[in-house]
């Protein structure tokens, strides 16, 4: 056990950083956002860290033209210290129960720099930056006035579902929360539901002997959804040689937002439809005058199911908008190898040989999760498609 622990420790020691300070300080920042109560307000908090991040150095680097902030930085002024000022300030704002690790994080940042005039420009641009950000910072949208559907006198469960005001929110590169809003799920006599109900019923339940040892590892792996696993993979791509710290802030920002908006456009569609999710579904099999959907009483999927509306997938809309992302920064050339870690698998990783592969296991890791049907997953990758793209047309192009 002794040399187990010793050979860890020097693993530890000679496991070299990100990329840069964006990288390196991204990574930080994620794994304090997802310990924020849900996702959405994790994926959220993200986002600014990360436009802040790039205002920030760009400020001092000038690479891109910007205009979300007006920054005139002092000469000389510190990047290290930029990023380290700009991602403390918003996660004060947006996560203020991890102060203390918020401060750790900064005052570690800032141990290795001098004290200088470069030192307190940098604070200073990085504080600006993300003051700058948090203006247009729409808390959590319009107030919660979710009407529980219900008979009057007649019990439902009290738990109330999860951001129904989500959609409502301000995007940063969508008109508006429904721009992708998508056409209205299977009807319940069609075939395509049919097929997505007997499938979904067969390899995502809890007890289901169809679903292969790959498939119950990629599901369990994906239950998984705060940002801590999305941002390895971009961290993938931005640790591939040549590129530097201006660059990879812009990735990151691109990334965050639209991540961001891919939840912002499928919570508007969710409450819009209102589409059951599968273990409500199979438990009524006989209510949807379908022939071809026998009920089982006692289904329950292989996971918790999310408490809110099924339709599209939010997993799937945030994976398809970053890969559209990523496919766009690597711009044809081979993809890295990509890889995360996940929490719920127990800290094992994932490795993935482009990004499409990285995209199509989230998808389907859904039905094998039993809380999603495949058109489901499919209509949620094609709106993430879009955004991603989107949000890659909507970032500056470099001056220089």
């Amino acid at each position: 056990m002794r040399i187990a622990a010793l050979v860890s420790l020097l693993l530890a020691l000679v496991t070299p950083a990100w990329a840069d300070v964006a990288t390196d300080a991204n990574a930080k920042a994620a794994e304090i956002a997802s310990r924020l109560p849900g996702t959405p307000p994790a994926v959220r908090a993200m986002a600014f860290v990360q436009v802040s991040v790039f205002e920030a150095v760009n400020a001092i680097t000038g690479r891109y033209p910007s205009s979300r902030v007006n920054i005139t930085p002092p000469p000389g002024a510190s990047v290290d210290a930029a990023v380290a000022a700009s991602t403390r300030t918003v996660l004060l704002k947006l996560v203020p129960t991890q102060q203390a690790a918020i401060e750790a994080d900064y005052q570690a940042a800032l141990k290795s720099l001098p004290d200088s005039a470069a030192k307190a420009g940098g604070i200073a641009v990085g504080e600006q930056a993300a003051a700058a950000c948090l203006a247009r910072e729409d808390g959590m949208g319009v107030p919660d006035t979710y009407r529980p559907h219900a008979t009057a006198g007649v019990y439902v469960p009290t738990l109330l579902p999860a951001v129904p005001n989500w959609g409502k929110r301000k995007p940063w590169v969508m008109s508006g929360g429904d721009q992708f809003r998508p056409g209205p799920p299977p009807g319940l006599t069609s075939e395509t539901w049919a097929r997505d109900y007997n499938e979904i019923k067969a390899i995502g339940g809890k007890n289901s002997v169809q679903r292969s040892p790959e498939q119950t590892a990629i599901a369990k792996f994906w239950e998984e959804t705060a940002p801590a696993v999305y941002w390895p993979v971009v961290r993938s791509v931005a640790a591939t040689p040549g590129r530097d710290v201006t660059e990879n802030a812009r990735l990151l920002a691109v990334a965050a937002m639209a991540m961001d908006d891919g939840l912002v456009a499928v919570f508007d569609a969710k409450y819009t439809y209102n589409f059951w999710r599968p273990v409500t579904a199979i438990r009524n099999g006989d209510l949807d005058s379908n022939d071809a959907t026998e009920r089982d009483p006692s289904w329950t999927p292989f996971i918790d199911t999310p408490m809110h509306p099924e339709y599209p997938c939010a997993h799937c809309i945030v994976s398809a908008s970053l890969g559209a992302v990523l496919e766009a920064e690597l711009a044809g050339r081979p993809s890295p190898k990509l890889s995360s870690t996940s929490s719920t698998a127990g800290g094992v990783e994932r490795t993935w040989s482009s990004v499409d592969e990285f995209v199509r296991e989230v998808a389907v890791a859904r039905i094998y999760d039993g809380v999603h049907y495949r058109n489901s997953t499919q209509v949620g990758s094609a709106m993430g498609k879009k955004i991603g793209e989107l949000a890659v047309k909507s970032f500056p192009k470099p001056i220089r």
